[in-house]
């Protein structure tokens, strides 16, 4: 027996002696192997292909010079016309400073790459738009990573993009970079780690609340961790009509209350401090407190396993949601928070049912930002999103094993181009003369596109199969480690 390329076989070549959380090391450690085994054989995963032509001796005096000059001075004439004579209205940009990449702290200003390139490939292949990703050294003369320095490269770059997905940029710089560039860029900006894990986070818990029977207005809530995914996951909450005093927050230091003056007295942390004022009506101080008769916990803080522990799960009401997204480990495996009496629950991998993704909301959403050339993204926007997402696995019928569609469902990024659009065509920030159903078809066809041309290009050779050499080898590595 094989170990299939396509790695759907990989759970047959772990040991059955071993324990879950032994397989979930072992699998974790294959695909990291794997990972830099796959990079380094491709230099990369993402390249710059033409796609006008044809590349022909007289062509190039039209697609260069002396004919290119007539685009730039179309462009000087009224910078509008850069949407429709580059690629800039097809392109977005991909930020970090990576100072906070996934789980593994900063990894200096070009440890970001390998994330940045994924999360364009992604935007490629399952949003039918391009991407480029770019990782600066923010640090300041200080040597401390400096909001100001993203800020600054950010307006200097715009003018080549139609969008900006800020990307793995540590607290409290994020907060500020993206306020202050929601507020002043002169096209849209998105935090995916804070805004795409909540428009995630929301879909998956109005479908789950659909299943448990419960009003999201009257059910009590732990938000376990409070950074910038959670805080936005609060926020998002209480726009869907969350009550605030029903839900308690924590953090490293405990839970957020009115009495945090070590929040109160510190700028940098602005927004939690004003989650302090809006949730925890009660003051509760204690996990024990805070779990007895929950309804919903969204765990986004430190890896696990035994991060929640199971005698929590055990405090909650009946009915309990469960969301514990820690990557690469969740703060509680999802089938220990079910042994414990959750009712449902979801993690942040795919290796569990219900993987709570970001994956499923950014290239959907920017997409349809950059169809309607929308000014802004507003969090009505995004709820828009979440809302889409949640409806597209309603509509094929909803399991307590599935609240969310597939990343390669055909639907769930053009409904949100459709909700998207619509949504901002009614605030009035979309520039562009496209109607939702117009984008939904586009969004559609460009996707359809895109996947067809990587297909094509791993058909032509363009892209070369990966030795299988190379997969056993990270295997057995990964093997021996676990």
């Amino acid at each position: 027996m094989k170990l299939k390329s396509d790695l759907s076989n990989l759970e047959e070549f772990l040991p059955k002696t071993y324990s879950l959380e032994k397989r979930l090391k072992a699998k974790t450690l294959f695909f990291k192997k794997l990972a830099l085994k796959a990079h380094q054989f491709y230099g990369g995963k993402i390249a710059v292909i033409p796609k006008a032509g044809p590349m022909l001796p007289a062509w190039l005096s039209v697609w260069y010079t002396p004919g290119v000059s007539s685009v730039s001075t179309a462009v000087r004439a009224d910078n509008a016309a850069s949407f429709a004579l580059s690629g800039r209205g097809g392109r977005a940009l991909v930020l970090s400073d990576s100072t906070r990449v996934l789980g593994d702290g900063d990894c200096t200003p070009p440890g970001g790459l390998g994330v940045m390139e994924g999360k364009a490939m992604l935007m490629k292949y399952l949003g039918g738009f391009d991407a480029f990703p770019v990782c600066i050294n923010s640090r300041g003369a200080d040597g401390k990573p400096s909001a100001e320095k993203i800020i600054d490269f950010a307006h200097m770059v715009a003018p080549t993009f139609g969008a900006i997905n800020l990307e793995d940029i540590s607290q409290p710089n994020c907060y500020r970079v993206l306020d202050e560039l929601q507020k002043t860029c002169s096209i849209p900006v998105w935090h995916d780690d804070a805004q795409g894990t909540a428009c995630v986070t929301c879909a998956a818990l109005i479908n789950a609340l659909k299943l448990a029977r419960k009003k999201i207005n009257k059910i009590k809530i732990v938000l376990y961790g409070a950074g910038a995914a959670n805080s936005t996951v609060a926020k998002y909450l209480m726009l869907l009509g969350a009550n605030g005093g029903d839900i308690v927050m924590f953090d490293s230091a405990g839970t957020l209350n009115k009495n945090r003056t070590d929040l109160k007295n510190n700028p940098d942390f602005y927004r939690q401090w004003n989650l302090c004022l809006k949730t925890n009506k009660n003051g509760v101080k204690t996990q024990e407190e805070a779990f007895k008769n929950a309804d919903v916990l969204i765990a986004l803080s430190k890896p696990g396993p035994g991060t929640i522990k199971p005698e929590w799960i055990k405090l909650m009401a009946k009915k309990a949601i469960v969301f514990a997204c820690a990557n690469p480990v969740p703060e509680i495996y999802p089938d220990e928070a079910l042994a414990a009496g959750a009712f449902i629950a979801g993690s942040g991998r795919g290796d569990f049912p219900n993987q709570v993704n970001n994956s499923l909301c950014f290239p959907g959403l920017l997409k349809a930002v950059l169809l309607c050339r929308a000014k802004a993204i507003t969090d009505t926007m995004a709820l828009a999103s979440a809302e889409a997402i949640a409806s597209c696995a309603a509509a094929k019928g909803l399991k307590k094993e599935k609240i969310l569609p597939d990343m390669y469902d055909p639907e769930v990024y053009p409904l949100q181009v459709k909700a998207v659009v619509k949504q901002a065509l009614k605030e009035g920030l979309a520039q562009e003369n496209i109607t939702p159903e117009e984008a939904y078809k586009r969004a559609k066809a460009d996707i359809k596109a895109s996947r067809r041309l990587s297909g094509d290009l791993y058909k032509s050779g363009y892209i070369k199969k990966l030795p299988a050499s190379l997969i056993s080898s990270a295997l057995k590595e990964a093997l021996k480690e676990a």
